[in-house]
């Protein structure tokens, strides 16, 4: 079993910089680094650990001599296996151990893809805020028949096609301000860890050979179904599984293919040929995780058969096999319908970030809680970027009047600039907590960034004691929230003026177009050509584009088009 042991070594050694619990000091790092380790336990010899099991880290290491677990909020997560919201205890102290299963690499993700993804970023950056040091997996499957018939139709390499669009998935990761995982392994780099479980699997009579083919017998596994709910004998050949007369059950599931031709393969114990969906998943997991961790994670479409199977599999190579939360995002839909490839019935992240803002995208992917379904929409997308354009307007202005001024500023603010901050913050953490509702978190912004514009735009703001100084603490808190959110934009005039450039694409007009219209407006409003004046306002407002009057003349700035503003009056 040496052989085993050394397949399941980590790859390679990274290490963890902590992160500040306060919300003063809760910046994330552009970069993150990383630790590999594991909290499995050996089982009668035959299952191990990717690396020595390791220690928590002292309090005096971790936050200068302060407690930890004093200071670090009660996390509450909905497990898909109890059915129920648990508190989050990690099996090592400070450190969680969390796997997510990642794309098919054979064409450009879709915005459900997208949900995924984020959806635990915001896990994997809530955790980091907490203070808890992650290793977070997600794979790449880079072997799969869609990706050998999509390939063999294009007459490409499927390994290479499928790298192709992972490096494509990153793309779209960095548009959505996903932070990379610590580890991000590929199928066909981990045959020999494959290998070994399928060994494993069949050395604890839980799968059988037929004909170079290897499949897992559920018979052997009295508790399958447990994630899912469903009963072996509802699993009926056909639906979700492969029909196969071999088969000692119909809901039997392939660990190995045996080799056709025209597709890649590798050299096994049972012949050439390649591994079935499920088992990469439970290997690649072992191997930088060890058998036993905290946090699965997925789409809600895994729960069966992908995460029931692999459930399956992970026991019957180690009986001591134990993942403690199985979490799972719910879907977006079309029309109330599953968006999926299969169905064709998709938006790729590429094609919607044509011409929206991606962290518009990202905020209206957050702003539904992670579990319930999501519905896209035209409506849904335009008033994401509208409440984006919002907020950064609102803290660049802030930021300019700070700016501005060279006054030395005190370090106070009045109690009731405090006591907003510490309303806001409060009720971001028990948001969060409470299995990560991001939904209230959003609208949580709504006081303090009105209370910047008080401050900014009324008599009695700008009389203020103390209002640079409200604004400087008002602006930071607002910051750090959106940084652990991951929206956080790398400057904000930058993002809007983005957000400028998207709308004027969606309203197919140019800039000198609107300028055009605001001098023949400004011209008529002269004249006292009211209803022309009107009518150019109109006009534009139809296609998104609001027209802002002011002693200073007027201006532009995105907006809902008109007849979108009105199906979000009637929801």
């Amino acid at each position: 079993m040496g052989t085993l042991l050394k397949c399941y070594k980590p790859l390679f050694p990274l290490r963890f910089i902590p992160i500040p619990n306060s919300v003063r000091t809760s910046r994330l790092p552009t970069h993150h680094s990383h630790a590999i380790f594991s909290n499995s336990k050996v089982c009668g010899g035959r299952c191990f650990s990717s690396v020595k099991q390791s220690q928590p880290l002292s309090d005096e290491k971790h936050s200068g001599g302060e407690g930890v677990e004093n200071r670090r909020a009660e996390l509450w997560l909905y497990n898909t296996m109890s059915r129920q919201k648990e508190v989050f205890k990690p099996k090592v102290d400070g450190r969680v151990g969390m796997y997510v299963c990642g794309v098919t690499a054979y064409d450009l993700s879709h915005i459900g893809h997208a949900r995924v993804y984020v959806s635990f970023d915001v896990l994997y950056r809530y955790l980091r805020h907490l203070e808890y040091e992650v290793n977070y997996v997600r794979n790449f499957t880079d072997v799969d028949d869609k990706i050998i018939a999509r390939a063999n139709k294009l007459g490409e390499d499927p390994i290479n096609l499928s790298r192709r669009y992972c490096q494509e998935f990153h793309v779209d990761m960095t548009y959505l301000h996903c932070l990379p995982p610590s580890v991000e392994p590929c199928v066909s780099d981990h045959m020999p860890q494959i290998i070994d479980m399928i060994k494993q699997i069949i050395d604890n009579d839980c799968a059988y050979r037929v004909e170079g083919d290897v499949y897992f017998s559920v018979d052997k596994f009295p508790e399958y179904g447990r994630l899912s709910g469903r009963k072996v004998e509802d699993n009926r050949a056909g639906e979700r599984v492969a029909v196969d007369s071999r088969k000692k059950n119909p809901a039997d599931f392939a660990l190995w293919k045996a080799a056709k031709k025209g597709e890649p393969f590798w050299d096994s114990p049972w012949g050439p040929g390649r591994p079935g969906w499920h088992i990469e998943c439970s290997a690649m997991s072992a191997a930088y995780l060890g058998y036993s961790f905290d946090i699965h994670g997925g789409g809600m479409d895994l729960v069966f058969p992908h995460h029931e199977n692999e459930i399956a599999q992970s026991c019957a190579a180690c009986k001591q096999s134990n993942i403690s939360y199985w979490i799972h995002n719910g879907f977006v839909t079309i029309d109330s319908e599953k968006m999926s490839k299969s169905l064709g019935n998709f938006f790729t992240i590429r094609q919607v970030i044509d011409i929206y803002h991606p962290l518009a995208l990202r905020l209206f992917l957050i702003g539904t809680h992670y579990r319930s379904p999501i519905n896209y929409s035209d409506v849904q997308l335009e008033s994401a970027s509208d409440r984006v354009f919002y907020i950064y307007q609102t803290l660049h202005d802030c930021q300019n009047a700070m700016d501005q001024d060279d006054m030395t500023k005190k370090d106070s603010v009045p109690p009731h600039i405090l006591d907003c901050i510490n309303k806001f913050y409060n009720d971001f953490l028990t948001s969060m907590s409470d299995d990560l509702h991001t939904p209230v978190v959003l609208a949580a912004l709504s006081d303090p960034l009105k209370t910047i514009n008080d401050l900014l735009h009324t008599r009695k703001g700008k009389k203020q004691e103390l209002r640079l100084e409200s604004l400087a603490a008002l602006e930071k808190v607002i910051r750090d929230v959106l940084t652990i959110l991951g929206l956080m934009p790398a400057s904000y005039s930058e993002a809007l003026l983005q957000l400028r450039e998207k709308a004027l694409k969606r309203s197919k007009l140019t800039e000198d177009q609107i300028l055009q219209k605001i001098e023949e407006r400004t011209m008529a409003r002269k004249n006292k050509e009211y209803e022309k004046s009107d009518a150019i306002r109109k006009d534009l407002a139809a296609v998104g584009i609001a027209l802002m009057d002011s002693p200073d003349g007027t201006t532009w700035r995105p907006a809902i088009p008109l007849a979108l503003q009105e199906q979000v009056a009637a929801t």
